[in-house]
């Protein structure tokens, strides 16, 4: 996150405030700020859709932009309050703000329907949420004016609890869930304003507050009290709902629906818990609907193999795989509220404990890091439907399944697999195939890789009946070898059989379809330029495998509602909604405010250095936040280290800055060798971080801050030496005037704009050329920086 520089422009108090005091109010501020940030990624993805996790960022760095620009508009009336006074106030008011953008967010219903009212709606949340944080920056702003001999330490105090905050973040939703780690942003808010109090009457107001949001955490434990009311714009009637739980993965929840009970993730994807006894399968009617959904036709031609099943949920396929024969079945659920405390715990006894088999063995892993590390090889791998809607905080389209549908994903896949297994993967598909089309595709070229010239006897592809608009299950077989006679056989009895079967591929019976035409052309990415969809290959650079429209379609009408993957493709619209949304609250609460105070603007230092290091550090955040959901596993990992490793080193580098680089003049030192490095990373590092996937979670942490830690340290410094810049310019021409106000305050309002618009941006970019380009466009912002630095330095001589 980019740090914002405080803009020294207020009175100092006549009486000095203890540095204990300074320090601790502002590290538990930045903690609760920094928790309240994170805490609405989560939030967001679930009351919304995962498309909107990232924009915590925007609203944070907008409101702490916005908070420092009123303290400069309003620094007269503010300088006659004391700073202990109006910090306890502010933080009182943003304690009890906190409470209220809770009740916003979830009370609110807001759908992916283009409207007048669903604009509104996020334009509503987008502002309340920033609330929060227009009150920090404006705290931060005050503190760090009026101390400006303390500013190292107050650095420090800032970048520590925010680190905190990284650290307390998944814990908090592990135990306490979504709304409460909420909520606790509060309390701690509540305790930062009893830490500023200056008289006994307003601390005691701040405790008795505290207190109050303590109660009100504990009454809600149970989740039952404050929770979601409105998700995906629709109601969520609580009737339905037996069991919900949070945690730093997803929400999850157990519905009552019909006869049945079903986990639901994140209040949308599903998948039914299994309530059949093994020993039974044929005396059932379990037999016939698990056997002729298309899924089966791995049991079919495998059923003694060995299986390994990424997101086995609710225990479909691990079901069909023992009662069909499987002497052993490996599952890798990420979850562990559904592997573990689901189907291992409160659900055991209605899933007739088929989780507790000696067949089955459940290992809560991400699918990717388990497969690397194991030695094992299987007769089938098996992924149905795995898709949770689940957000990384740092951007849409970023799910955490995203990265088991790569071309490397899928040559992994293979090379676990023993000599004549194959690959099961079952995915929606639509009249117009797009999703299992691109799963062949994705398959075909990792076969390609693999040294297979023509795979055209490779596959077989059959569906749920005939293709439609809404979306049925389609499955894709792939195998190392070809299929033979007596397999096409006995998948085409089995599909004479259950009726509703459709075979849509047979390398004997090829058929005529956009399945047939892509594997006939043995040319996927050729195959892509011609169709109507994008169904190019994806690779870790850029795993959006669920984004196909192209870009033709994205403002059209056309396909943008036909089947249920509408709601992926439309996170497009909504990258640019929020881009709008921000422009506007950019352009509202930043620059025209600077705009309207005027001032000899001649006077300002040029702001592209500015801007391009807030570009810089938000386009390589982000960048290294996607890159390491696959390293680390999940989003929420992937988020919470980067964050906390670029947060502590960028703290160290600011304090140390002055000290490393005394004159001004020197900040191109430290532009050099951030671009140096970034441009190695992008030459050196994808290839060499894919590889370690598999090492242990915390080796992955060590090597994690090995890689960011000295970048982070360096990206720390140019900003305040470029501030440095501007008051050595200040000095020089002997300004005190509004004119020279002015520059620091541009520089900073510019800096957060430029934050605010990258953290769109990056996602757009990435989407579009993938995380390597999105990367190497955060080193060209450094590059721009370093060409800006010489009239920066002119303007300070």
């Amino acid at each position: 996150m980019a740090v914002i520089a405080p803009t020294p422009t207020l009175a100092s108090d006549s009486t000095a405030i203890p540095e204990k005091t300074l320090l601790a109010g502002l590290a538990l501020t930045s903690f609760a700020t920094l928790l309240l940030e994170l805490g609405l990624t989560r939030l967001f993805s679930v009351v919304l859709f995962y498309h909107f996790a990232f924009l915590a960022i925007s609203i944070a760095l907008l409101g702490l932009g916005a908070g420092g620009v009123f303290a400069y508009l309003r620094k007269a009336r503010l300088s006659s309050h004391g700073t202990r006074a109006l910090a306890a106030r502010l933080c009182i008011n943003n304690a009890l703000a906190v409470v209220v953008l809770l009740e916003v967010v979830l009370h609110i219903p807001v759908s992916l329907q283009v409207s007048w009212k669903n604009f509104l709606g996020l334009t509503v949340m987008y502002l309340a949420a920033a609330v929060p944080f227009f009150l920090t920056g404006l705290i931060f702003s005050i503190v760090f004016a009026r101390e400006t001999i303390r500013i190292p330490h107050l650095y420090g105090a800032d970048l520590c609890g925010g680190a905190l905050a990284c650290l307390a973040i998944v814990p908090l939703l592990n135990w306490i869930g979504g709304p409460n780690a909420i909520l606790v942003a509060g309390i701690a808010l509540a305790l930062a304003a009893a830490i500023w109090a200056d008289t006994p009457a307003r601390r005691r107001n701040a405790s008795l507050l505290a207190l109050a949001i303590v109660a009100l955490t504990a009454a809600n434990y149970s989740g039952r009290l404050i929770d979601v009311v409105y998700a995906k714009g629709m109601f969520r009637n609580p009737a339905w709902v037996e069991f919900a739980r949070w945690n730093a993965l997803s929400r999850v929840e157990v519905d009552r629906q019909g006869q049945g009970k079903a986990i639901v993730i994140d209040a949308d994807a599903s998948t039914y818990i299994m309530n059949a006894d093994v020993s039974r399968w044929h005396e059932t009617e379990w037999e016939r609907d698990l056997m002729s959904s298309p899924p089966a036709l791995a049991n079919v031609l495998r059923p003694h193999g060995e299986f390994a099943i990424i997101g086995p949920g609710g225990g479909v396929d691990v079901l069909r795989a023992v009662a069909n024969g499987s002497p052993s079945v490996t599952g890798i659920e990420i979850n562990p509220i559904i592997a573990t405390t689901i189907m291992r715990g409160r659900y055991a006894d209605y899933a007739q404990h088929l989780y507790d088999r000696p067949d089955v063995h459940i290992h809560v892993t991400d699918g990717r890091s388990y497969l690397r590390s194991t030695t094992q090889h299987f007769d089938v791998v098996q992924m149905t439907l795995v898709d949770t809607w689940a957000s990384t905080a740092a951007g849409a389209f970023a799910l955490s399944e995203n990265n088991l549908y790569t071309v490397e994903a899928f040559k992994e896949y293979f090379e676990h697999l023993n000599p004549d297994g194959l690959i099961a993967i079952t995915r929606w598909e639509f009249r117009e195939p797009r999703e299992a089309l691109r799963v062949v595709a994705v398959a075909m070229e990792a076969l390609h890789r693999l040294g297979v010239a023509n795979p055209a006897q490779n596959f077989i592809v059959a569906s749920l009946g005939k293709l439609d608009e809404d979306g049925i299950p389609v499955v894709v077989l792939a195998k190392k070898t070809p299929f033979t006679a007596a397999e096409e056989d006995a998948v085409a009895a089995h599909c004479e059989r259950y009726s509703n079967l459709d075979p849509m591929y047979l390398p004997s019976e090829p058929g005529h379809n956009p399945f047939s035409e892509l594997i006939a052309s043995n040319d996927p990415d050729a195959f892509a330029r011609s169709y109507a969809y994008n169904v190019k290959p994806v690779d870790d650079n850029a795993p959006f495998f669920f984004f196909t429209l192209k870009g033709t379609q994205i403002f059209g009408d056309q396909s943008l509602r036909k089947g249920i993957d509408w709601k992926v493709n439309l996170g497009v619209l909504v990258l640019m909604l929020v881009l709008v949304i921000s422009a506007i609250a950019v352009l509202a609460f930043l620059v025209l405010p600077l705009l309207l105070k005027g001032g000899n603007r001649q006077s300002s230092v040029p702001l592209i250095y500015f801007v391009a290091v807030g570009l810089g550090y938000i386009l390589v955040e982000i960048a290294f936040i996607q890159r390491f959901v696959l390293f680390l596993g999940h989003p929420t990992y992937a988020l919470t280290v980067v964050i906390f490793l670029l947060m502590v080193s960028s703290g160290a580098g600011s304090l140390t800055s002055r000290r490393w680089l005394p004159h001004a003049d020197m900040r191109w030192i430290p532009l050099v060798l951030v671009s140096a490095i970034l441009i190695g990373y992008v030459v050196f590092l994808p290839g060499r971080l894919a590889a370690m996937v598999g090492m242990a979670f915390e080796s992955r942490l060590m090597i994690s801050g090995l890689l960011l830690i000295p970048l982070g340290f360096l990206m720390g410094m140019p900003f305040p030496t470029g501030l440095r810049a501007i008051a050595a310019s200040r000095a020089g021409s002997g300004s005190t005037g509004d004119a020279s106000d002015n520059a620091i305050e541009w520089a900073w309002a510019m800096n957060a704009a430029a934050s605010v618009f990258g953290s769109v941006l990056a996602m757009v970019i990435a989407i579009q050329f993938g995380l390597t380009v999105t990367l190497a466009a955060g080193a060209g912002a450094y590059l721009v920086a370093l060409a800006a630095s010489p009239v920066l330095r002119h303007n300070a001589a």
